[in-house]
């Protein structure tokens, strides 16, 4: 992990997790990235880190709560990215409530499981997890995003880069989206991480992929990835739902194509460079 990205980005994140535990509170701290950006990555650093400062930090991907197979297949039928993830509304967040409501009364933490490599890379949920902890690290490419309604999609611009059947999905997936902040509403803080272009997102998941084929484990074909980034790109498009989680955010971390630091990172109240 590139150090001042580490420095600056992951150290501050981590004091925030452990001043939420102290809270005893059990709550729940979203991080925000595009596909690709190292979120898992820098997840698992966290959840080291604080066992070693004896802080009990889950660790759940918004991807661990996908529908199962079938329900996915009716909730992504006929998209226009043809994939069978990503885009909002193949999520089960009543479960996702479901298990903060029981965790956060007092019971163990019930994590459902999502595992990429079965059918063939298209992933299906694989197991159930219990958990003993005192703060929740939630992560994905969405979280926080919010529904600007059929009203306001209907005055702005249409964003660059969509065909005609993708703008005329938008409204549906805008829709959908509707179901998540309740979701959003139980996250006490929330962090981003930002591609300084969002053409990195393809390459950084390509990389990962490319990496996954040499575990030997299950590995989509570029045709299906490219799929992938676009559905996460396209069905929420960036200027639209991401750039108003700005003035939202506890920190924002900005990358380059190698996921590095850069200035024009936020944290905490101070920027650290004059970029906007």
């Amino acid at each position: 992990m590139d150090s001042q990205l580490e420095r600056r980005f992951v150290q501050p994140l981590l004091a925030q997790l452990q001043l939420l535990g102290r809270r005893g509170q059990r709550a729940v701290l979203a991080l925000n990235g595009p596909v690709g950006a190292g979120k898992s990555t820098m997840a698992r650093v966290l959840q080291q880190r604080a066992a070693g400062l004896g802080l009990g930090l889950a660790v759940a991907s918004i991807d661990d709560f996908y529908l199962p197979w079938e329900q996915r297949q009716r909730a992504l039928e006929g998209n226009p990215f043809g994939v069978s993830r990503v885009p909002p509304g193949c999520h089960d967040v009543a479960l996702a409530l479901d298990c903060l409501d029981a965790w956060q009364a007092g019971g163990a933490l019930r994590l459902p499981r999502f595992d990429k490599t079965l059918r063939g890379g298209l992933g299906d949920r694989s197991a159930e997890e219990l958990v003993e902890a005192e703060v929740l690290l939630l992560e994905g490419w969405l979280l926080g995003c919010r529904s600007l309604g059929r009203e306001s999609l209907a005055t702005i611009q249409p964003p660059a880069g969509l065909n005609q059947e993708e703008l005329a999905w938008l409204p549906h997936w805008d829709l959908a989206l509707e179901a998540y902040q309740p979701l959003w509403q139980r996250c006490a803080k929330l962090w981003l991480l930002r591609p300084q272009s969002w053409q990195s997102p393809r390459r950084w998941r390509l990389q990962a992929e490319a990496k996954q084929r040499r575990r030997g484990e299950a590995w989509l074909p570029a045709s299906e990835l490219d799929r992938v980034v676009r559905a996460s790109l396209c069905s929420l498009p960036p200027s639209l739902y991401q750039n108003p989680l700005l003035e939202l955010a506890s920190g924002y971390a900005v990358l380059d194509s190698r996921r590095r630091w850069i200035d024009g990172s936020w944290i905490g109240g101070s920027c650290v460079s004059s970029e906007t």
